[in-house]
């Protein structure tokens, strides 16, 4: 579960560093802390990385020593006062949630603090959002929440007010260049950075978009869609060709629509008012394609309409 036990270790996010070095220092913790930010930028690690200097039974400065009870049991993934908290099936339900709050009422089995990490909070549905509201304004002695979310914007205002927000940001090209680079040696630094823009900046985004080779398909259909001929006869057999191969990406089509806004995006930076215009109608198309797949509509259709939109954003097919 965790292996490198130094903050130093945890990429980027200085703020965040220095603001747990103080508190973590000072023994004064707030009861609950929402970590928010994008995806694979090291909320996770960072919420492990709290629970193994709280528990260590020899820390330096602000963090664990890796080898003591509480460290080995962390590094083995067998804490039993460090209880993570997961979406299943994109969501996280109420009876999870009551089952947490009843054992909360428990003391730790056997450090000074139990860390509860619950990822992705914004999963949650409405009744568990509530029934982890109540634990929130009534803690309980020797519970440390640790709540991630890539946004507020889908949570109960109630539970963020009840949190000490801490940021965090995709790192900097350059940097996650690096990142990548060390976790991927066998690639070559044109391909890291590659990976770290396509990534926005998140090395743990980019390691997935390496483990499912989506770079290469990425690049099939930005060379489709910027194909001159493509609205004409010779050009239609790619296209569906393409589509094909987007609808087969099947859960991960929604990253794949994700890369290309990046790429949208970019375009935008670099166009006058006329094209920035032409990427304002791809974006839509992206955007109308996100909402289809997510009323199930069927992929290959979805994928096909896109590619032609993408295309000819001027003259859009519905």
């Amino acid at each position: 579960m965790l292996n490198d036990f130094s903050f130093a270790s945890l990429a980027g996010q200085p703020k965040v560093k220095n603001l747990l070095a103080r508190t973590l220092g000072s023994g004064r913790m707030p009861h609950a802390y929402l970590f928010r930010g994008p995806d694979g930028v090291g909320k996770k690690f960072a919420a492990l990385l709290t629970a193994a200097r709280i528990n260590c039974a020899a820390p330096d400065d602000y963090s664990g020593c890796g080898t003591c009870s509480s460290c080995r049991k962390l590094r083995s993934g067998n804490h039993p006062d460090v209880v993570i908290v997961s979406p299943d099936k994109g969501s996280i339900k109420i009876d999870r949630v009551r089952e947490l709050c009843r054992s909360l009422s428990f003391p730790p089995y056997e450090s000074v603090m139990r860390v509860v990490i619950i990822e992705d909070v914004h999963a949650m549905t409405t009744e568990a959002g509530n029934s982890l509201l109540k634990t929130l304004e009534e803690p309980p002695e020797n519970n440390l929440l640790i709540l991630t979310a890539e946004s507020s914007r889908e949570l109960l205002p109630t539970i963020v007010s009840r949190c000490q927000t801490l940021m965090f940001y995709g790192l900097p090209v350059g940097e996650c260049a690096r990142v990548i680079g060390q976790k991927l040696p066998e690639i070559g630094p044109d391909e890291a950075r590659l990976l770290a823009e396509l990534a926005g900046g998140s090395p743990g985004t980019a390691l997935t978009l390496n483990n499912k080779e989506l770079v290469g398909r990425y690049r099939a259909v930005v060379k489709v869609v910027e194909t001159a001929s493509a609205v004409g006869v010779d050009g239609v057999t790619p296209v569906l060709e393409t589509a094909a191969a987007l609808a087969a990406l099947k859960e991960d089509l929604p990253l794949m629509l994700g890369l290309l806004r990046m790429w949208v995006r970019d375009l935008m930076t670099e166009g006058d008012h006329i094209e920035i215009d032409i990427q304002k109608r791809r974006l839509a198309a992206l955007d109308r394609a996100q909402r289809q797949l997510d009323r199930n509509c069927n992929r290959t259709l979805v994928s096909e309409v896109l590619l032609f939109n993408l295309q000819s954003p001027v003259a859009e097919v519905f």
